[in-house]
């Protein structure tokens, strides 16, 4: 049995990649597309506390280097990489100022021994947050301004290789191409035949082939979505309807509690929300069970 390898978004969280804010603590706001500029200070408490609950829940966590660099992004580890259930796919960010981050998770995936079965090559881009589990044979990529024609079909022949078939949606241009938009800023998977959604957006075809593979879709309340740009839809499954989201948004807390889950909230106004970034996207898993 290998340590390493992932087929779901929502089976129990065995191990994890993270890392820890860096060059975001000093980053130019306006440069890195955040909301606002950021309190380091807040922001640094906020990570140690998401940090706790990963470990309450008990996945082992391997830490990504924290050596000096600019990647401010780079605490957002869900997006320069994807993990099939024999190793890894380096990905090539749409977000220019990521770029150095493949070569990052290239170096982490080395150092830790687990299988990389390839990495998508210019012209092609493709980010983490384009991509989820459907089910444990296919999954499910957003084409738009981070994922292109050319990493969905890099991806999708890595994939094959592995038995997985890809099912690609187009996304909205809403805020056009500075803004993150990804396939995963509108689906959360919260269990294996359960998602939370933001339908207004969401790829009508993505929605009916949900529904056909059994999904049960709860649908967010657009004015909470819109409250906090995209990010309480945001949730980590770290075991089926076990779940992290971000405090301030009760209608859509209430709404999975009432679907039978188990959900802890923490504050996320300087790490999250300014950036473009939520509890998903601070991980990389590395192996569900």
């Amino acid at each position: 049995m290998t340590d390493f390898g992932v087929t779901s978004m929502a089976t129990t969280l065995e191990r994890v990649a993270l890392r820890r804010p860096g060059a975001i603590l000093t980053a130019d706001a306006t440069e890195w597309h955040y909301a606002k500029a950021l309190d380091p200070a807040a922001l640094t408490d906020q990570y140690d506390t998401f940090v706790g609950l990963i470990q309450d829940a008990g996945p082992e966590i391997l830490w990504l280097d924290d050596q000096a660099d600019d990647l401010a992004d780079s605490v957002f580890t869900y997006d320069p990489s994807f993990m099939l259930a024999d190793g890894a796919v380096v990905l090539r960010p749409g977000k220019s100022l990521r770029a150095g981050e493949a070569d990052l998770h290239e170096r982490f995936y080395t150092d830790h021994n687990i299988a990389i079965l390839g990495r998508i090559q210019a012209p092609g881009l493709i980010e983490g947050g384009d991509c989820f589990w459907l089910t444990d044979t296919s999954i499910a990529i957003g084409r738009g301004f981070r994922s292109n024609q050319s990493g969905i079909d890099q991806f999708s022949e890595i994939a094959a290789r592995h038995g997985v078939s890809v099912e690609v949606f187009d996304l909205p241009y809403l805020h056009g191409p500075e803004a993150c938009l990804h396939l995963m800023s509108l689906v959360s998977p919260l269990d294996t035949n359960l998602a939370l959604v933001h339908a207004p957006l969401m790829p009508t075809a993505l929605f009916q082939r949900m529904q056909e593979c059994g999904y049960e879709l709860i649908v967010g309340p657009p004015e909470e979505f819109e409250a906090s740009l995209g990010l309480n839809l945001n949730v980590l499954a770290l075991g089926p309807r076990k779940l992290i989201a971000i405090d301030g948004f009760p209608k859509t807390v209430a709404l999975i509690r009432d679907a039978g889950c188990d959900v802890t909230v923490f504050q996320a106004d300087e790490l999250c929300i300014p950036c473009e970034g939520g509890p998903t996207c601070l991980t990389r898993p590395i192996k569900r069970a």
